[in-house]
């Protein structure tokens, strides 16, 4: 009964999909659904793109065996591959797709007798540093891969650590090395663009694009381009508020006295804190929206509750509906990323951390 809900907008899910497919018209997008689709839900979100998504991407194989018993038949990428070799047999089973990214994986590979060969996407390093082959080292790679009888079919995959930034040379440094390794290993399939190189990066676009943070509404640039400025919010976090307190100019609010009334203040208690996933760091003035009109955050957020300034609505009351992030009912949007930068983090950072006592519902147009 407690009114705390994140609603899920599977329709917008759908239209920032068809968003990716329109930024990179030659490529097919690989719809990624880590981490519960972002703390969206990812059979949900899977089903929803089921009839639009040749493929979608996972970070290891419990999610991928989740999606399957869900009914999900289209490709699975593993994107952080395998973990242990004893992996290899169920993924060939499942037809999982499965990136290699380090020697010893390709050890196993080498090792392994599997029912049916496995295709694999090679990560290639090229200036990310975090997983992946030197450029330098992926010819012989790829030689050494194609020669093994319990790998399928081969691509060529890499990650843009700078792709959100409107001009950077570490970007062109990384497009350079793997466009060159393309060309070098006979143009196989490539999946190099994640969101902000699917949206502002069409030389990086390859066979397949692989939308993340995009599909979920965010924006991932540091500067919006008319497509990021079109995506709309799948999750709004909603709740209500569930106190009102009047206080004197000069009164303590929250723990360690932080916000101190600087007048006579009207005070609405929210039911929502970070043991829902509300970010603690969050400074006051962070923006709220109580029935669309726009309130801020007044004090520290505690476990379960947060407080704002209510001051400015007077009609404002118990029960009236907070938007956290999201749409609220009247169609005014608070966007994550605005919430993210009072908290000093970022939205996927938020999306991912709603805990699991928040309930997860569909969003009903035409009730909104």
């Amino acid at each position: 009964m407690r009114p705390l809900q994140a609603l899920i907008d599977t329709e917008a899910l759908r239209h920032n999909y068809r968003l990716a497919c329109r930024a990179a018209p030659g490529s097919r997008a690989l719809a990624v659904l880590k981490a519960n689709a972002y703390g969206h839900g990812a059979l949900e979100c899977a089903r929803a793109l089921s009839d639009l998504a040749p493929a979608f991407g996972v970070a290891a194989i419990e999610e991928a065996l989740a999606l399957r018993e869900g009914g999900i038949t289209q490709p699975i990428v593993l994107l952080e591959g395998f973990f242990e070799p004893g992996e290899l047999e169920l993924i060939a089973a499942q037809q999982l797709v499965c990136v290699v990214h380090s020697e010893w994986q390709l050890e196993a590979l080498a090792e392994a007798r599997v029912s049916a060969p496995i295709a694999v996407w090679l990560k290639c390093d090229s200036g990310m540093h975090r997983l992946g082959f030197t450029p330098e080292a992926v010819p012989d790679v790829w030689r050494r891969l194609n020669a093994l009888p319990a790998v399928g079919e081969c691509g060529l995959m890499t990650h843009f650590a700078t792709a959100d930034q409107p001009a950077c040379a570490l970007f062109d440094r990384q497009l350079t090395a793997v466009a060159g390794l393309r060309q070098a290993l006979g143009e196989p399939p490539v999946c190099w663009a994640n969101s902000p190189a699917t949206l502002s990066r069409p030389t990086a676009h390859g066979d397949w694009v692989r939308p993340g943070i995009m599909l979920y509404g965010a924006d991932p640039l540091t500067h919006a381009n008319d497509l990021s400025s079109a995506l709309q919010p799948v999750m709004t976090l909603e709740s209500r508020l569930i106190a009102v307190r009047e206080l004197a100019a000069g009164e303590p609010v929250g723990y360690g006295s932080r916000f101190v009334t600087e007048r006579r203040t009207r005070l609405g208690v929210v039911a929502c804190g970070y043991g829902d996933g509300y970010d603690r760091h969050a400074v006051d003035g962070t923006p709220v929206l109580v029935d669309g009109q726009r309130a801020a955050l007044a004090g520290r957020v505690s476990m379960d509750m947060l407080i704002v300034d209510i001051t400015g609505l007077p009609a404002a009351g118990v029960g009236s509906r907070v938007t956290l992030w999201g749409r609220a009912p009247d169609g005014t949007v608070l966007p994550v990323n605005e919430v993210a930068a009072c908290c000093d983090t970022i939205s996927y950072t938020l999306l991912t951390g709603v805990t699991a006592r928040v309930p997860r519902r569909p969003w009903l147009r035409s009730s909104s």
